[in-house]
């Protein structure tokens, strides 16, 4: 893309806890490439030393990490420690990027937000806008508050803002520069003009290109600005969220129709999109939705519902529909192999939660596997990027580098990541390989009949 300068006018030392994680390491590269002096905070010395080094713990499609993150370094306008304190006194904005995962029950886990927010007593000396970046459930900022006006005062000392965050895995980069709408939730005018100021690039175009140029990225110029309290920021985040896995359980409820009448779910979405009250986006059948926040987020937001007296009943069959297209992947196998599966070889394509990234939390591909495993079925599992860290969540597969490796021998294959790789490879060769030519695919990747017409016994979801 075309150099352009993106700098402020007048950087903001900005702190970011939990900035060796995703969002939190999104955040706080892009804010520096904006020209802010920003610190990372992150308890996991590893990651820290590792990011201090130049080298990026997470994969964007599309994008030199590390480039950027050098860059960065050497320019002065970012840096990483594992030291709470140190980061405090440098922000006089603090962003909150902990994780909030599912806890036990199924609410947000908010040990680690609690935890940063006692610590804050002993470090904050002057004013700070403490920013929750955080997913958390409405009501956590006034338990935060409530920490933290122990020994601090609300308007003088702090101010909490909540600051959703919308980032898509695998173009988390590409998403901070072009964000659809910046939410700030707050109770200050003081903490608001902070927040416009921190992101002014993205309301306006301050520099021309004759300027010294610092960055590749070009900031949205004209992106909406929604300012709002504190709960609605919140729930805005959490309403997304649920929208998107609303679709995507939709769909797959049609798909299952689909399979019951003889139509076909992709032609069907194809003609739904076209109406621009619907849209195109996030009506692909497949296995469900994964990954670190759908699905969290819907059952946080499920125990929000419940806790305030509320039935959530659609809610509720969004995650029901969900669960049931997992277990619907071992009944389409099973159509194919038989109802045992025991020393059955399947052949497993994909382990990320979705392609363009290598993130397995949640990874709904995992969830497979483990359902396979049970049922005394040998496993070998193939991913262009997820491997070393499938390998940690699941030790118990055999895992190849190697396509054609994968299936050799194997009962049957399995798609689950929707890799455009998997789409090009020569399934000619691959039925030549395999025990017995059958195939699942997960995410209707292959086009049409064209499995069947090669001689595939196939099953696709809400496929003719």
């Amino acid at each position: 893309m075309d150099r352009v300068l993106t700098r402020v006018h007048e950087p903001i030392n900005v702190t970011v806890i939990g900035g060796a994680g995703y969002v939190g390491f999104i955040t706080g590269l892009g804010l520096a490439e904006l020209g802010h002096r920003v610190v990372g905070v992150d308890i996991a010395a590893d990651k820290v030393e590792m990011l201090r080094s130049g080298r990026s713990p997470i994969y964007e499609e599309g994008v030199d990490l590390n480039e950027v993150l050098r860059r960065n370094l050497e320019a002065g306008r970012i840096s990483f420690t594992t030291g709470l304190a140190e980061g405090v006194r440098h922000g006089e904005i603090i962003f909150i990027a902990v994780g909030t995962p599912e806890s036990e029950g199924g609410q947000a886990d908010l040990s680690q937000v609690i935890s940063v927010a006692e610590n804050f007593l002993d470090y904050i000396d002057s004013y700070k806008v403490i920013v929750v970046k955080s997913t958390v459930p409405v009501g956590t900022v006034e338990l935060m508050c409530d920490i933290l006006k122990r020994r601090l005062r609300e308007g003088e000392d702090f101010d909490i803002v909540a600051n959703p965050e919308f980032l898509r895995e695998g173009r988390g980069l590409y998403d901070f520069f072009n964000p659809t709408r910046i939410v700030i939730g707050a109770r200050s005018d003081r903490a608001r003009r902070l927040m416009r100021n921190l992101y002014a690039p993205f309301f306006e175009q301050r520099f021309t290109n004759d300027e010294p140029q610092t960055t590749d990225y070009t900031p949205r110029t004209d992106t909406p600005l929604i300012e709002t309290d504190i709960a609605s920021a919140q729930m805005i985040k959490y309403a997304s969220n649920a929208f998107l896995a609303t679709r995507i359980s939709f769909i797959n409820e049609i798909a299952s129709i689909c399979e019951q009448v003889g139509a076909d779910v992709k032609e069907v979405a194809k003609g739904m999109g076209y109406d621009p009250r619907i849209g195109h986006e996030y009506l692909e059948a497949g296995i469900g939705f994964g990954g670190p926040c759908l699905e969290k987020d819907l059952k946080a937001l499920i125990k929000i519902a419940e806790a305030s007296g509320y039935e959530p009943g659609l809610l509720r069959a969004v995650l029901e529909k969900n669960e049931y297209q997992v277990r619907q992947v071992i009944a389409k196998l099973k159509e194919l192999v038989g109802y045992l599966l025991y020393r059955k070889v399947i052949a497993v394509f994909g382990l990320a939660f979705k392609p363009g990234t290598n993130d397995v939390r949640t990874s709904l591909s995992l969830r497979v596997i483990d359902l396979l495993l049970r049922e005394g079925a040998i496993v070998r599992a193939h991913d262009p990027l997820a491997i070393p860290e499938a390998k940690a969540f699941e030790p118990r597969v055999e895992y190849c580098e190697d396509f054609y490796e994968a299936v050799r021998d194997a009962d049957a294959v399995l798609i689950l990541t929707g890799w455009p790789e998997y789409r090009d490879l020569d399934w000619q060769r691959i039925k030549g390989l395999m025990a017995a030519p059958n195939l699942v695919d997960g995410r209707n990747l292959l086009e049409g009949r064209e499995p069947v017409d090669i001689g595939f016994a196939y099953r696709g979801v809400g496929r003719k």
